[in-house]
């Protein structure tokens, strides 16, 4: 059955055409992505509260059954950041978690001026212009000189604000952004919902009701192409069950747990009452993520001999390490099994490997000579 989809006008110059050193990645039918969030690698590997992942009783765990990154890092923070990074190979000059400035195509784009922590919210992103800098060390935003970031460096470079939503669609191929916890009546202007109440539409929306869903966790809708055309392919969670059934699901399958079950993990002054803390919200993380796969490899999707690949990726670490190394598990229907990879990966490299796999050219620092697509992980057998 063909996903329907909905169209998005692009007017824009084409990406970077794939070169042949990709070729090892095959053509793929279907990625379902699932992003977690704020764990350094050595927090989720081998935590005895992740049972599902890591394996427990004498059974192995996903991150073995499956293919697993050692060697995978986030490129900066926060949040936002490394999103729009996976999605668009690009900060967009967006280094905070700030909220879309809705339809409004009188704002000062993000290309042209960076905007930081505090500042006014995000300019729907098109165009063309310049990112941000990556720093190595970042003392401004979420760090400070008594408690830096530190990053992988990348220098401000051109940036056409595109998405691989956009490459998709001119392939006509199909993508939806499936997020636990957004309200039924949908992702226009919704900032943050306990999953039926928002700060968009219905009763008023008080500090301290949950924020489930985090409008910084579905970056798709920062586009202007999005945001004009697209915003019907955000949907909740009882749209993913209900595709994973029917096997009528999307090229790209966008997956984001709420910010209690992705592991977010920081405290209520960010999403508000119902979500535990520490040693719980690993524990809910993992069943949820258990939850995902099962249903993934239960559909026809995955069983009906279309090349399908799951990509499980940590956003970014939780500031409580130096290094952003991130969990990072590839598990595809078709090729090998148990790989162990320790070859230099970051969020540049898994967009790059995904444009391939989807026959796309290549978006912003994708591009980059020195970022490698992850074809040890991808291969056939």
């Amino acid at each position: 059955m063909k996903f329907k989809h909905f169209a998005i006008a692009v007017t824009l110059a084409a990406a970077t055409a794939a070169p042949a050193l990709a070729a090892r990645v095959p053509h793929l039918d279907h990625v379902f992505l699932i992003v977690m969030e704020n764990h350094q690698y050595t927090q989720i590997l081998g935590n005895a509260n992740m049972p599902f992942l890591n394996g427990a009783n004498g059974n192995p765990g996903y991150a073995s059954t499956a293919n697993l990154a050692t060697n995978y890092f986030a490129v900066g923070h926060p949040s936002l950041t490394n999103y729009l990074e996976i999605i668009g190979g690009s900060n967009f000059g967006v280094v905070n978690d700030n909220s879309p400035d809705w339809h409004n195509a009188n704002c000062q784009s993000t290309l042209t001026a960076a905007v930081l922590e505090g500042g006014p919210n995000i300019c729907p992103i098109a165009g063309m212009g310049m990112d941000a800098a990556t720093p190595a060390v970042d003392t401004t935003n979420e760090g400070s000189t008594a408690d830096p970031i530190y990053n992988i460096p990348f220098a401000p470079a051109p940036t056409v604000g595109r998405s691989i939503a956009d490459q998709m669609e001119e392939r006509d191929l199909s993508w939806r952004s499936y997020q636990e916890d957004l309200p039924p009546y949908g992702a226009d202007k919704v900032n943050n919902s306990d999953g039926l109440l928002s700060d968009s539409v219905g009763a008023a929306f008080s500090a301290g009701m949950p924020k489930f869903y985090a409008v910084k966790h579905n970056p798709f809708v920062y586009f202007a192409s999005v945001q004009t055309h697209g915003l019907r392919n955000s949907v909740a969670f009882p749209q993913l069950y209900a595709d994973l059934r029917s096997g009528n699901v999307p090229n790209l399958a966008f997956i984001v747990p709420n910010q209690c079950h992705d592991q977010h993990g920081r405290g209520s002054s960010e999403v508000g009452t119902g979500c535990s803390v520490g040693a719980s919200t690993i524990a809910q993380g993992d069943a949820a993520l258990q939850d995902l796969v099962t249903a993934i490899h239960s559909s026809p999707a995955w069983n009906g001999g279309d090349r399908s690949a799951i990509v499980v990726v940590w956003d970014e670490n939780d500031y409580s390490s130096l290094s952003n190394q991130v969990v990072t598990i590839v598990d595809t229907n078709y090729g090998a099994k148990g790989i162990s990879s320790n070859v230099a990966y970051n969020h540049f490299s898994l967009l790059k490997t995904l444009e391939v796999g989807f026959g796309l050219g290549y978006l912003n620092h994708a591009a980059d000579r020195n970022v490698v697509p992850m074809t040890d992980l991808f291969a056939d057998k």
